[in-house]
């Protein structure tokens, strides 16, 4: 379905919402990394990454690339005034002791209790499994930014994960191409649909267990 935007800054930006001042936000691969061009620069936020910077700013513009700048992807990226660098040893120590307070990351699957499955499909190779199992565990608040469906058309919100788990009931938030869901106790909260989706698109695209907000917000 062509919705003539970029899907992927649609979910940054509803993400972007959940950041508040003076958080540390720490930062996936893929969708979560668009989130800081959708944060206005005023507001006091430092986004996080693994491999030592604390203070990530928007995408550079094409040309303005600095090649010794770069997220935990390898991605080139900007950093905003305050900003600071570190070693790996000591972003990794900021996660273990709980200074994250909110983590953004991509997944494979959710399940409907929180579970989330995003470091491997078996039988893949992959070149290692990142910080997602500590952040995962350690953060205060973990928001999951996905496609509803896999390429296959295959729900990736379930009852129970199929792939190995990274972490069992740690999300709080599901951001997808057509639906947010707040975790509740074994269920997921049908809160936000992505226009021109219908509740009707998005229960027949998702195996997990969903109960329907009082309201829900359409996203045009």
């Amino acid at each position: 379905m062509d919705l003539g935007i970029d899907i992927r800054h649609r979910i940054a930006k509803r993400a972007a919402k959940e950041i508040k001042n003076g958080m540390i936000v720490n930062l996936g691969i893929g969708i979560p990394s668009l989130i800081p061009n959708h944060v206005a620069c005023s507001m006091p936020v430092m986004f996080h990454a693994e491999n030592g910077i604390i203070g990530l700013g928007a995408s550079p513009n094409q040309g303005e690339e600095d090649e010794n700048l770069c997220n935990a992807a390898g991605y080139p990226v900007t950093t905003i005034e305050g900003s600071s660098y570190c070693d790996s040893a000591t972003a990794f120590a900021m996660i273990r002791r709980g200074y994250v307070d909110i983590t953004v990351l991509g997944a494979l699957e959710v399940s409907e209790k929180g579970d989330l499955a995003n470091w491997i499909v078996p039988g893949k190779r992959v070149p290692g499994m990142g910080g997602a199992m500590e952040l995962a565990q350690k953060a205060k608040k973990v928001i999951v930014l996905m496609n509803h469906t896999s390429k296959t058309g295959k729900p990736k919100l379930v009852k129970r994960c199929s792939l190995p788990v990274t972490a069992t009931q740690c999300v709080s938030l599901i951001i997808t191409d057509r639906a947010v869901f707040k975790v509740e106790k074994d269920v997921l909260l049908l809160t936000e649909i992505m226009a021109p989706y219908t509740v009707e698109d998005i229960l027949n695209s998702t195996d997990a267990t969903v109960r329907l907000s009082e309201k829900i917000i359409t996203i045009a």
